[in-house]
Formats: C-alpha cells, structure tokens, sequence
C-alpha cells in the first residue's frame, strides 16, 4: 500500500470535522453581523458619503418632528374634551401665549437675507485665512439678532421658525437648526416693518464686517437683502421640553 491510500483517509476525517465546525463559525458570524448592523448595510454602501448621512439623519429628524406635531394635536384635542375649569383656565393662558412664543403662523411684509460661502474656485485661489470665505455660525445668529432687535414679529432660517430657545450650532461646513443640518445658501426672513429691518441690518456693526468680506478681490461670500410683499413664517413645531444642568448636592 502506497503513503498516499494511507494520507486520503486522514484528509477524508478532517474535512467531515472541519465543515460542520466552518458552518458553524459562518453562522455566528452572520447572526453576530445582523444584530451590530440593526437592519442596515455594514458596508455602507447607501452611506458611502456625508451627504448621505445627512440626508439620512434630516429625514429621520422630519419624521420625528411631524409624530411630535401629531402628538401634541391629540394632547390638545384631548385635553379639551375634560370640561374642567382648572384645565379650562390654563388652555386660556395658553392661548395669549402660543402667538408670541412662535407657535402658530404668522404672514405679513418682510426681509429677506441670503448669505453664501464664496465659489470654491475663489476659496482655492484665495490667499489668506480660508474661513473668510465662508458663512459662520455668528454671521447667521447676527442676522436674526438684527432682525429682532427691528421688532420682527417672526423669523426663520431654511424655513424654519425660531423661538426663544432656538440655537444655531455650526457643525463643519453646515449649521444644524433644531437638530436639522443645513448647507448654504442661508436663507433668513423677518417679518416685520421692512424699514426698520432694513436699517438695522445696514447698521448692525457684525454684518458690516461681515460685508467687508464680499469684496474681497476673486470674489468672497455674498450678502443679498431684499424686501418681500408677503411671507409667511409656519408655527414651530419642534420640542419644547428645556433641558439644563442642576447642582450636584453638597
């Protein structure tokens, strides 16, 4: 009998061992893949960029927002059908505030503002500090500061209605409003006495700097203001739960 007739049976038991135990392995891998993956791809292959990412995470924040709206619908729907004064005197109080603190819609004349990061053709070609060339965080808070301080009885960024607890976060390259991220152009509303808007935005000592820099030679971020007949700035529909630190005892 030849080595070889004796080595086939050797290699014979050990793939009868090794298969069952690769099954195996091949199965806790997958169970072990589906559940740190949650139902998503672990390749990535649908999020392969960061525009997918946010594209991602705004709509699932859209959706959260709207079962917020519907939500509170029904709490007020509901809390209508108790008939009780105590209840009845609060939804009273309730009603002369919904308008000033942002939560029913507002139309009226306003002003407009836009502001763009320069073309990436000017930032490349630029030779100073590359975040001027750029919309920041406090030109876009300055905006609406402006805004308010002219009396604007509501404003909006990308739509969105702002309220006392509204904040502005920059976040790279885009500015996330009420956990939304944002790219430029910005567009920013005040509805209010177009006169009085206007002028405080010319005067405003942040936005003149601010317009320094769209003159810079190559072409540098842009500012357009203009005046609207009519706009018309939707309720906030958000959260209004606060959230804020407490001291530890002792």
């Amino acid at each position: 009998m030849s080595p070889q007739s004796h080595v086939r049976p050797a290699r014979h038991r050990l793939w009868r061992v090794a298969t069952p135990v690769m099954v195996l392995l091949s199965g806790v891998l997958f169970a072990v893949s589906a559940e740190q993956s949650d139902g998503l791809d672990l390749r990535g292959g649908r999020l392969t960029d960061l525009a997918s990412v946010v594209r991602a995470e705004r709509d699932e924040t859209g959706d959260l927002t709207e079962r917020v709206a519907t939500l509170n619908a029904e709490v007020e729907a509901l809390s209508t059908q108790l008939g009780d004064r105590s209840v009845g005197r609060v939804q009273d109080e309730i009603a002369t505030l919904v308008d000033p603190a942002g939560l029913t819609e507002k139309t009226g004349a306003g002003v407009q503002v836009v502001l763009d990061d320069a073309s990436p053709e000017a930032r490349f070609a630029y030779e100073g500090d590359p975040n001027d060339l750029v919309v920041h965080q406090q030109d876009i808070q300055a905006v609406a500061n402006a805004m308010w301080n002219a009396g604007a009885e509501a404003v909006t960024i990308q739509g969105q209605r702002l309220i006392s607890t509204t904040g502005i976060k920059c976040e790279g390259n885009q500015v996330t409003l009420h956990g939304l991220p944002y790219s430029p152009p910005y567009v920013i509303v005040g509805i209010g006495d177009t006169a009085r808007l206007e002028a405080e935005l010319t005067t405003d000592p942040i936005l003149a700097t601010y317009r320094d820099y769209t003159a810079i030679p190559g072409g540098g971020v842009s500012w357009d203001m203009s005046q609207l007949e009519s706009v018309t700035a939707p309720a906030y529909a958000g959260l209004l739960d606060l959230t804020y630190a407490t001291p530890l005892d002792g």
